[in-house]
């Protein structure tokens, strides 16, 4: 099958107007996409808007809520303050002065990114690194800190609003070399962003195959964290430097390494065009095995039919359902979220829905403070409704697979909304002076 090169077309706050689609929107509809991209990242493409987004079916597209602003991201003080200083044609100053305050309310880094998960080497912090569970090492490329678009819910938001003293980057690899050279304990290194696909081949091999040398063969797998499948899959087809990534991967196997692409579909949208199919077919073709995962999302994905979709299209091109988790507690949370118990509803009735083949795929899941915490399901306990609750990774690998449960709250959206069923003022693990 053969694809025709598309240039790969961006489209930011900056250039907007220019897209066609944009056009026809009302005026209201424009302006709230002024306003609320001033403060949250924007950023979609030619092959988004043409290919993925039902402009017969706006605002309600999942699609166009997942990559445009939506007036309820902010609230009503904070739309209209910045609302007032576009329409008072403010300096830039004035404005950016405005948004910075309204972005620090908004949790930039949840779960203890910046306090808990940098690590250090001979005394020296190590930017663009982070070490959370014994086994995986997470490396923020610098070249690789944008997207081909950008999800309006990002929880790594703060990598694209020009805000460095909150980003994440590593110029090269030769910190991380050192690193991993005395943390034997590490198997997996997961390039994550931003997008490290965004990367041109001949910059991403800058980054690997420094750990591909013999004195780092505990480095069993090299991940790669991508939403491009979904959102630039000719990026893996037609670009004019796909097949030497492709060859990448193939080398990077041959060292008898492993290639884990983790694939990011929010949508079953997403997978149908031919050039997304064929951007999985290659992939697996050059060695590549893709999980899938994605967030639980209002507006977005929060019906059984939309995961099953997703699930039941991954097995059948050959991709392993992964994680659904829980949407974060940074940037428009209030917007997407999803109550605990209603996300457990929608897992449970789409997982029904799949063969032993789909039942790979995990969640809902929190990726807290503590550890990525499964909900498994609810119980009852002594007369009392309550979450069953385990760690898949914790900050301290003794508490995964330990089942503790939580009084359930049909109203509660993240970890820190449940309190322990026991009586005890703290879960179990508080008892190892970790962070909640």
């Amino acid at each position: 099958m053969t694809h025709n090169a598309q240039p790969y077309q961006p489209f930011t706050r900056n250039n907007i107007q220019t897209l066609p689609q944009f056009k026809e929107l009302d005026k209201f509809t424009q302006h709230v996409i002024r306003v609320v991209s001033a403060v949250f990242p924007f950023r979609t493409n030619r092959y988004v808007v043409d290919n993925l987004i039902d402009w017969s079916n706006i605002p309600h597209d999942p699609i166009y809520q997942l990559t445009f602003p939506q007036r309820g991201m902010l609230n009503d003080a904070d739309f209209n303050t910045v609302s007032r200083l576009i329409e008072a044609e403010a300096t830039r100053k004035e404005l950016q002065e405005a948004v910075t305050a309204i972005r620090l309310h908004h949790n930039p880094h949840p779960a203890g990114q910046i306090e808990y998960n940098v690590p250090k080497l001979d005394g020296e912090t190590l930017p663009g690194i982070q070490h959370k569970y014994d086994e995986t090492v997470l490396f923020f490329p610098s070249r690789g800190q944008t997207c081909h678009a950008y999800c309006s819910y990002c929880f790594r938001w703060p990598q694209f609003v020009h805000m460095d003293d909150l980003k994440f980057a590593a110029k090269e690899s030769d910190d991380l070399v050192r690193y991993l050279k005395r943390h034997t304990e590490v198997t997996d290194v997961l390039f994550t962003g931003g997008d490290p696909a965004i990367m041109n081949t001949r910059a991403l091999r800058q980054y690997i195959e420094p750990l591909l040398i013999p004195e780092l063969e505990h480095i069993q797998t090299i991940r790669i964290g991508t939403k491009a499948l979904a959102y630039w899959p000719q990026r893996f087809v037609s670009d004019a430097d796909a097949d030497d990534l492709l060859r990448l991967f193939e080398e990077i196997s041959a060292t008898g390494r492993h290639v884990a692409i983790m694939a990011h579909y929010s949508h079953p949208k997403e997978m149908s065009t031919p050039v997304a199919q064929e951007g999985v077919r290659r992939l697996r073709n050059a060695g590549c095995e893709i999980r899938t995962q994605a967030p639980l999302m209002r507006h977005i994905n929060d019906n059984p039919a939309a995961w099953a979709g997703i699930w039941h299209n991954a097995v059948a091109m050959g991709m392993i359902p992964y994680y659904m988790f829980v949407s974060r507690d940074t940037g428009p949370k209030r917007y997407f979220e999803v109550s605990l118990a209603e996300s457990l509803h929608i897992f449970r009735q789409a997982f029904t829905r799949l063969s032993g083949l789909g039942r790979t795929v995990r969640g809902p899941v929190m990726s807290a403070t503590p550890g990525k915490i499964h909900i498994q399901g609810t119980a009852h306990i002594n007369g009392e409704k309550a979450f069953v609750l385990s760690f898949l990774q914790g900050r301290n690998p003794n508490w995964v697979g330990r089942p503790f449960f939580a009084h359930f709250d049909p109203t509660a959206t993240w970890f820190t909304d449940l309190r322990p069923l026991s009586g005890k003022p703290h879960f179990f693990y508080k008892s190892d002076a970790v962070p909640a």
